[in-house]
C-alpha cells in the first residue's frame, strides 16, 4: 500500500468519523490507522500510525459542552439507541465490509441492483462499496426477501453498518 493510498484511507476515516482502522492484506501485510482526539495529553495516546500535518489539522474545533436540558430524563442519543434496540426487527442483516461510499446500482442511469421485495440467494449482488476507487461488489449473503434499504444511495458508511435487512 501506498502514501497516496494511505492518505485516502485517512481522509475517509475522517469523513466518516472513524477513529481506528485495520486492513489486513493477502500477503499478510497489515496497516493500522488511528486518529486521535488533539486535545487528549500526548501521554494517554498509544503510538499509531501519525498522519502528515495537513491531516492533524483537518479536525474541526472543539466546541464547549452543552449545559444540561431541563426536563431532560435521557440524553437525545440515548433514547435513540434504547428505542432502536427494543425495534431491532427479525431477519438476517447485510452489513459494509468496508468503509466507502455505498451505491445502489452499477451506475447512476442502471436499475438498482435489489429493491424491496426482491428474492435474493447468497450469491446476490446487492450493492457495491466504492473505496480508493476501486468499486466491491457486495452479495446478500443469505437467502431471502429484502425486507428494508437501509443506507441511501451515494452515502459514506462504516465497516459493518448496516445495509439491508433480508428476511
Amino acid at each position: 500500500m501506498d502514501m497516496k493510498q494511505i492518505k485516502e484511507l485517512m481522509a475517509a476515516m475522517e469523513r466518516a468519523g472513524i477513529k481506528k482502522l485495520t486492513i489486513k492484506q493477502k500477503g499478510g501485510d497489515e496497516v493500522h490507522l488511528e486518529r486521535h482526539d488533539e486535545t487528549a495529553p500526548a501521554s494517554q495516546a498509544p503510538l499509531a500510525f501519525y498522519p502528515p500535518p495537513m491531516y492533524a489539522h483537518a479536525h474541526p474545533p472543539a466546541r464547549e459542552p452543552e449545559a444540561p436540558r431541563p426536563h431532560a430524563h435521557k440524553p437525545p442519543h440515548e433514547e435513540g439507541a434504547a428505542a432502536a434496540k427494543k425495534e431491532e426487527k427479525p431477519g438476517k442483516f447485510v452489513v459494509a465490509p468496508l468503509v466507502g461510499t455505498f451505491y445502489a446500482a452499477p451506475s447512476p442511469d442502471d436499475p438498482h441492483f435489489v429493491k424491496v421485495g426482491d428474492r435474493v440467494d447468497e450469491n446476490t449482488v446487492v450493492c457495491i462499496i466504492e473505496a480508493m476507487k476501486v468499486m466491491n461488489e457486495v452479495k446478500a449473503g443469505a437467502s431471502g426477501t429484502i425486507a428494508e434499504i437501509l443506507v441511501d444511495n451515494a452515502h459514506p458508511v462504516e465497516f459493518g453498518t448496516k445495509l439491508f435487512r433480508i428476511v
